[in-house]
Protein backbone atom coordinates (compact mmCIF):
# COMPACT_ATOMS: atom_id res chain seq x y z
CA UNK A 1 0.00 0.00 0.00
CA UNK A 2 1.38 3.43 -0.95
CA UNK A 3 2.45 5.75 1.87
CA UNK A 4 -0.26 8.20 2.83
CA UNK A 5 0.99 11.77 2.64
CA UNK A 6 0.18 13.91 5.65
CA UNK A 7 0.38 17.68 5.81
CA UNK A 8 1.86 18.88 9.10
CA UNK A 9 1.35 22.63 9.13
CA UNK A 10 2.37 24.31 11.24
CA UNK A 11 4.93 21.53 11.87
CA UNK A 12 4.19 21.35 15.60
CA UNK A 13 2.07 18.63 17.20
CA UNK A 14 0.75 19.58 20.63
CA UNK A 15 1.90 16.64 22.77
CA UNK A 16 -0.95 15.76 25.15
CA UNK A 17 -2.30 19.22 24.42
CA UNK A 18 -0.57 22.02 26.29
CA UNK A 19 0.74 20.18 29.39
CA UNK A 20 2.81 23.13 30.59
CA UNK A 21 -0.36 25.18 30.92
CA UNK A 22 -3.10 22.68 31.79
CA UNK A 23 -3.38 19.06 32.93
CA UNK A 24 -2.20 16.77 30.13
CA UNK A 25 -4.69 14.88 27.98
CA UNK A 26 -7.67 16.90 29.20
CA UNK A 27 -10.05 19.02 27.17
CA UNK A 28 -8.67 22.04 29.02
CA UNK A 29 -5.19 21.18 27.73
CA UNK A 30 -6.39 20.71 24.16
CA UNK A 31 -8.26 24.01 24.26
CA UNK A 32 -5.05 25.80 25.30
CA UNK A 33 -3.20 24.24 22.37
CA UNK A 34 -5.96 25.12 19.92
CA UNK A 35 -6.19 28.70 21.15
CA UNK A 36 -2.42 29.08 20.72
CA UNK A 37 -2.71 28.16 17.06
CA UNK A 38 -1.99 24.43 17.04
CA UNK A 39 -3.65 22.48 14.24
CA UNK A 40 -2.46 19.05 15.41
CA UNK A 41 -2.84 17.50 18.85
CA UNK A 42 -1.58 14.17 20.18
CA UNK A 43 -3.14 12.06 22.88
CA UNK A 44 -2.73 8.64 24.53
CA UNK A 45 -5.57 6.12 24.52
CA UNK A 46 -6.01 3.15 26.84
CA UNK A 47 -8.99 1.10 28.05
CA UNK A 48 -10.82 0.98 31.35
CA UNK A 49 -11.78 -2.37 32.82
CA UNK A 50 -15.16 -2.17 31.11
CA UNK A 51 -13.66 -1.29 27.73
CA UNK A 52 -14.11 2.48 27.52
CA UNK A 53 -11.26 4.31 25.70
CA UNK A 54 -9.86 7.09 27.90
CA UNK A 55 -7.03 9.55 27.46
CA UNK A 56 -4.25 8.59 29.85
CA UNK A 57 -0.53 8.22 29.27
CA UNK A 58 0.37 6.03 32.24
CA UNK A 59 -0.83 2.52 33.04
CA UNK A 60 -1.86 3.73 36.48
CA UNK A 61 -4.00 6.58 37.78
CA UNK A 62 -1.56 7.76 40.41
CA UNK A 63 0.42 10.51 38.66
CA UNK A 64 -2.37 12.49 37.00
CA UNK A 65 -5.43 11.89 39.20
CA UNK A 66 -6.32 11.44 42.85
CA UNK A 67 -7.00 7.78 42.12
CA UNK A 68 -4.69 4.81 42.55
CA UNK A 69 -3.91 1.61 40.72
CA UNK A 70 -4.08 0.36 37.12
CA UNK A 71 -6.52 2.02 34.76
CA UNK A 72 -7.27 -1.42 33.31
CA UNK A 73 -8.75 -2.44 36.67
CA UNK A 74 -11.01 0.60 37.07
CA UNK A 75 -14.45 1.10 35.52
CA UNK A 76 -15.33 4.23 33.58
CA UNK A 77 -17.99 5.06 36.16
CA UNK A 78 -15.36 5.21 38.90
CA UNK A 79 -12.82 7.04 36.76
CA UNK A 80 -15.39 9.75 36.05
CA UNK A 81 -15.45 10.51 39.77
CA UNK A 82 -11.71 11.25 39.94
CA UNK A 83 -10.05 14.65 40.03
CA UNK A 84 -7.57 14.92 37.15
CA UNK A 85 -6.58 18.54 37.68
CA UNK A 86 -5.58 19.28 41.29
CA UNK A 87 -2.19 17.56 40.87
CA UNK A 88 -1.36 20.20 38.28
CA UNK A 89 -2.78 23.29 39.96
CA UNK A 90 -5.60 24.19 42.36
CA UNK A 91 -7.04 26.24 39.49
CA UNK A 92 -7.85 22.98 37.71
CA UNK A 93 -9.46 21.21 40.67
CA UNK A 94 -12.39 19.13 39.51
CA UNK A 95 -11.07 18.55 35.98
CA UNK A 96 -12.20 15.13 34.80
CA UNK A 97 -10.48 12.36 32.87
CA UNK A 98 -11.37 12.75 29.20
CA UNK A 99 -12.93 9.97 27.16
CA UNK A 100 -12.20 9.31 23.49
CA UNK A 101 -15.78 10.25 22.72
CA UNK A 102 -15.30 13.69 24.26
CA UNK A 103 -12.06 14.19 22.35
CA UNK A 104 -13.70 13.30 19.04
CA UNK A 105 -16.38 15.92 19.66
CA UNK A 106 -13.74 18.53 20.48
CA UNK A 107 -11.66 17.80 17.38
CA UNK A 108 -14.70 17.84 15.14
CA UNK A 109 -15.99 21.17 16.45
CA UNK A 110 -12.50 22.72 16.40
CA UNK A 111 -11.37 21.13 13.12
CA UNK A 112 -8.24 19.79 14.78
CA UNK A 113 -6.00 17.13 13.28
CA UNK A 114 -5.25 14.25 15.61
CA UNK A 115 -2.57 11.71 16.48
CA UNK A 116 -4.03 8.83 18.48
CA UNK A 117 -1.26 7.04 20.34
CA UNK A 118 -2.39 3.55 21.32
CA UNK A 119 -1.29 2.62 24.85
CA UNK A 120 -2.46 -0.96 25.42
CA UNK A 121 -2.02 -2.38 28.89
CA UNK A 122 -0.38 -5.83 29.09
CA UNK A 123 -2.46 -8.49 27.40
CA UNK A 124 -4.96 -6.04 25.92
CA UNK A 125 -3.32 -4.99 22.66
CA UNK A 126 -5.95 -6.35 20.31
CA UNK A 127 -8.84 -5.13 22.45
CA UNK A 128 -7.34 -1.65 22.78
CA UNK A 129 -6.80 -1.27 19.04
CA UNK A 130 -10.17 -2.65 18.02
CA UNK A 131 -12.26 -0.76 20.55
CA UNK A 132 -10.39 2.51 19.99
CA UNK A 133 -10.57 2.41 16.20
CA UNK A 134 -14.18 1.24 16.06
CA UNK A 135 -15.20 4.04 18.42
CA UNK A 136 -13.09 6.64 16.61
CA UNK A 137 -14.42 5.61 13.20
CA UNK A 138 -18.01 5.97 14.36
CA UNK A 139 -17.39 9.51 15.57
CA UNK A 140 -14.89 10.93 13.08
CA UNK A 141 -16.45 12.81 10.12
CA UNK A 142 -16.09 10.88 6.87
CA UNK A 143 -15.22 14.03 4.94
CA UNK A 144 -12.40 15.04 7.31
CA UNK A 145 -8.77 13.85 7.04
CA UNK A 146 -8.52 10.84 9.37
CA UNK A 147 -6.42 10.75 12.54
CA UNK A 148 -2.96 9.24 12.44
CA UNK A 149 -2.75 6.12 14.60
CA UNK A 150 0.60 5.91 16.36
CA UNK A 151 2.23 3.47 18.74
CA UNK A 152 5.50 2.10 20.07
CA UNK A 153 3.75 -1.28 19.96
CA UNK A 154 4.41 -2.94 16.59
CA UNK A 155 1.60 -5.45 17.09
CA UNK A 156 -0.85 -2.62 17.73
CA UNK A 157 0.11 -0.96 14.45
CA UNK A 158 -0.19 -4.20 12.51
CA UNK A 159 -3.68 -4.78 13.89
CA UNK A 160 -4.52 -1.17 13.01
CA UNK A 161 -3.37 -1.76 9.45
CA UNK A 162 -5.72 -4.70 9.13
CA UNK A 163 -8.67 -2.94 10.72
CA UNK A 164 -8.35 0.49 9.08
CA UNK A 165 -5.78 0.38 6.26
CA UNK A 166 -7.06 3.75 5.03
CA UNK A 167 -6.04 5.52 8.26
CA UNK A 168 -2.36 6.54 8.37
CA UNK A 169 -0.08 4.99 10.95
CA UNK A 170 2.97 6.29 12.78
CA UNK A 171 5.71 4.06 14.14
CA UNK A 172 7.14 5.51 17.37
CA UNK A 173 10.66 4.61 18.48
CA UNK A 174 12.16 5.21 21.93
CA UNK A 175 15.60 3.83 21.10
CA UNK A 176 17.62 3.38 17.95
CA UNK A 177 17.14 0.16 16.04
CA UNK A 178 19.02 -0.67 12.86
CA UNK A 179 15.95 -2.30 11.36
CA UNK A 180 13.67 0.71 11.77
CA UNK A 181 13.03 1.04 8.04
CA UNK A 182 12.07 -2.64 7.75
CA UNK A 183 9.81 -2.29 10.80
CA UNK A 184 8.13 0.78 9.32
CA UNK A 185 7.41 -1.12 6.11
CA UNK A 186 6.13 -4.08 8.16
CA UNK A 187 3.60 -1.90 9.95
CA UNK A 188 2.69 -0.03 6.74
CA UNK A 189 3.61 3.18 8.51
CA UNK A 190 3.13 6.60 6.96
CA UNK A 191 5.62 8.26 9.32
CA UNK A 192 8.34 7.31 11.81
CA UNK A 193 8.78 9.28 15.03
CA UNK A 194 12.12 9.26 16.83
CA UNK A 195 13.14 10.55 20.24
CA UNK A 196 15.23 13.71 20.17
CA UNK A 197 18.43 12.13 21.51
CA UNK A 198 18.33 9.54 18.71
CA UNK A 199 18.77 12.31 16.15
CA UNK A 200 22.50 12.82 16.55
CA UNK A 201 24.57 14.88 14.08
CA UNK A 202 25.88 11.63 12.61
CA UNK A 203 22.36 10.36 11.94
CA UNK A 204 20.78 13.56 10.68
CA UNK A 205 22.11 13.06 7.11
CA UNK A 206 20.21 9.74 7.01
CA UNK A 207 16.97 11.62 7.52
CA UNK A 208 17.06 13.27 4.12
CA UNK A 209 17.33 9.85 2.48
CA UNK A 210 14.62 8.22 4.58
CA UNK A 211 11.78 6.60 2.61
CA UNK A 212 9.48 7.72 5.43
CA UNK A 213 8.71 11.23 6.69
CA UNK A 214 10.41 11.51 10.09
CA UNK A 215 8.99 13.26 13.15
CA UNK A 216 10.72 14.00 16.47
CA UNK A 217 9.71 14.06 20.14
CA UNK A 218 9.68 15.79 22.58
CA UNK A 219 11.00 19.15 21.34
CA UNK A 220 10.35 22.14 23.59
CA UNK A 221 13.15 24.44 22.45
CA UNK A 222 12.62 26.61 19.36
CA UNK A 223 16.27 26.56 18.29
CA UNK A 224 16.30 22.75 18.36
CA UNK A 225 13.05 22.64 16.43
CA UNK A 226 14.47 24.88 13.72
CA UNK A 227 17.61 22.76 13.51
CA UNK A 228 15.62 19.56 13.07
CA UNK A 229 13.24 21.05 10.51
CA UNK A 230 16.21 22.40 8.56
CA UNK A 231 17.67 18.89 8.48
CA UNK A 232 14.55 17.23 7.11
CA UNK A 233 12.34 16.45 10.11
CA UNK A 234 8.75 17.07 9.00
CA UNK A 235 7.21 17.96 12.37
CA UNK A 236 7.92 17.87 16.09
CA UNK A 237 5.86 16.77 19.07
CA UNK A 238 6.10 19.40 21.79
CA UNK A 239 4.92 19.96 25.36
CA UNK A 240 5.55 23.63 24.63
CA UNK A 241 3.49 24.00 21.47
CA UNK A 242 2.01 27.26 22.77
CA UNK A 243 5.51 28.68 23.21
CA UNK A 244 6.86 27.45 19.88
CA UNK A 245 3.86 28.80 18.01
CA UNK A 246 3.86 32.23 19.62
CA UNK A 247 7.49 33.18 20.28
Amino acid sequence: MALQKIDFFPPIIAHRGAPLRAPENTIESFVCARDAGAKWIETDVTLTSDGIPVLMHDETLDRTTNGHGPIAEMTWEKIQQLDAGSWFSPAFAGTRVTSLTELMAFCTSSRMRLVLELKPSPGRTQATVMVTLIEACKLWPENAPPPMVGSFDVDALMISAQLRPDWPRGLFLEKWRDDWIETAFLTQASTVTMRDDMLTPERLPLIKNSPFPLLAYTINDKARMKELLKNGIKAVFSDNATGLLNN
